[in-house]
């Protein structure tokens, strides 16, 4: 493959900056711009030994006094020949010196083409690949201790196993039925039920497991609803720690969805401030109630707040008529730094999470998070890396569960051995998608496109 090079760190001031290089290439072209302060050439040097040296743009014009590494193929990221320039993080000098790695044979990389070569250059399968960008957009800890174990292969093993499983399953098949004169021994039915109740035992594991690591990657949707002007602004504002939302005593502030992410103790919420809901004449402010409606349907929590200042109004009956039927609500009872005009005792029954706070005072705000909390606990059963986080994995698992459950009642209703055949192979088809044995180069390219530059 031609030589790929790209700055792989922020293009903002920093301490370091760093100038990665990949390809067969790599290491003569930054042999040729940096010339080690002990003498002789970066190309001698041990593999991944920091030496420090000048670099030198492709006119000999002096760049930066700097470190550089190199690591020959196979023992790399990539499996290639890498090189790494760790420069002062001037972004100007960056843009100076990859310019000079072009006028010396580079080319820039696309996004996520380092992570791409390691794959297509077995350093790596599409679970650990794809745990690469999972593990620079965690913004939990619970992320991140996943996307790290499925770096180091969590994944990859526990499909492994069941694969091997499988794989051995269909060579006895295929055995029996190609060659029939032969003395090979029969498979027992009860051992085709047990390699296809673990292997579905464990798929139905690990495909369940996607609830929870879509949470850690999206955040659990959250609603903030109410009447307006009652506070769900800020709320927001409160739980994210800064004004992200106007606040205003005018009601009807807010005319659309506004979102952000938190992080709240470890749980990562997708907070949705909504419009009020009330009936009105104003155009916009319909559109804006539509989207508060839809923001409800696609909820998996909803904080209903109410004003404990002010008496409850038909208003307010419209939003808890709007809410009876979900799952995880929480009442907020908002202004506690007022006097109040009702109690907790005052709503209707049949919420079980009832909160009172203030957002002026920032009272009640850990009540209110420990309550979340235990709606959403956090499942401690299932270890680190083995939950999947991915669509596009968690659909392939699905696939593959789906053809082995087939294949169990084929077996129990007396199909023949070909028909369980086909639906084991199908599972195994879908298993290699999980980790790339089996995909298209189109679609390995989108998956890559995600990445940043430069990883």
């Amino acid at each position: 493959m031609d030589t790929i090079a790209a700055i792989a760190t922020p293009l903002a001031p920093s301490a370091i900056g760093i100038l990665r290089l990949s390809g067969e290439h790599a290491i003569s072209i930054v042999s040729a711009l940096f010339h080690p302060f002990a003498g002789g050439s970066l190309s001698d040097a041990p593999n991944r030994k920091l030496i420090y040296g000048t670099f030198y743009d492709e006119t000999g014009c002096v760049l930066d006094h700097c470190l550089a590494t190199i690591s020959r193929s196979p023992h790399s990221y990539t499996g290639e020949d890498t090189a790494e320039l760790q420069c002062h993080g001037s972004p100007l000098l960056l843009a100076r010196g990859l310019e000079a790695l072009f006028a010396m044979g580079a080319r820039q990389a696309r996004p996520g083409e380092f992570t791409k070569r390691a794959f297509l250059n077995g350093q790596m399968d599409l679970t650990q690949a794809e745990a690469v960008i999972d593990l620079i957009d965690a913004q939990t800890e619970a992320a991140s201790r996943n996307a790290s174990a499925q770096l180091a292969g969590a994944v990859r093993l526990k499909i492994g196993g069941i694969y091997d499983n499988l794989l051995n399953l269909t060579a006895q098949f295929h055995a029996l039925l190609d060659y029939p004169e032969e003395d090979i021994e029969e498979i027992d039915e009860s051992q085709i039920e047990d390699t296809l109740q673990n292997a579905i035992d464990s798929l139905g594991a690990l495909s369940r497991s996607f609830q929870q690591g879509r949470l850690f990657t999206q955040g659990i949707p959250t609603a903030i609803v109410g009447r307006p002007n009652v506070g769900k602004s800020s709320l927001l504002n409160a739980l994210l720690g800064y004004e992200r939302a106007i606040v205003s005593s005018v009601p009807g502030t807010t005319r659309d969805t506004v979102e952000e992410r938190v992080s709240l103790d470890g749980l990562l919420l997708r907070l949705i401030d909504t419009a009020g809901l009330r009936e009105t004449a104003d155009p916009i402010e319909q559109m804006g109630t539509e989207r508060t409606r839809h923001a409800l349907a696609e909820a998996e929590l909803i904080l209903a707040v109410f004003d404990a200042s002010e008496p409850i109004l038909p208003e307010d009956n419209r939003v808890l008529d709007a809410i009876q039927n979900h799952k995880n609500v929480i009442l907020i009872r908002n202004k506690s730094d007022l006097p109040a005009l009702w109690e907790e005792r005052d709503l209707p029954a049949g919420f079980a999470h009832i909160c009172t706070i203030s957002t002026q005072q920032l009272e009640g705000l850990d009540t209110l998070i420990h309550q979340i909390h235990q709606l959403f606990p956090k499942d401690s059963t299932i270890p680190a890396g083995e939950i999947l986080t991915n669509a596009r994995q968690a659909g392939a698992a699905a696939r593959a569960l789906e053809a082995l459950e087939t294949a169990q009642r084929d077996l129990q209703t007396g199909m023949t051995p070909d028909a369980i055949l086909t639906g084991v192979e199908d599972a195994l088809s879908h298993l290699g998608e999980i980790t790339g044995a089996t995909l298209q180069e189109a679609l390995v390219s989108r998956i890559f496109e995600r990445f940043c530059v430069g990883k």
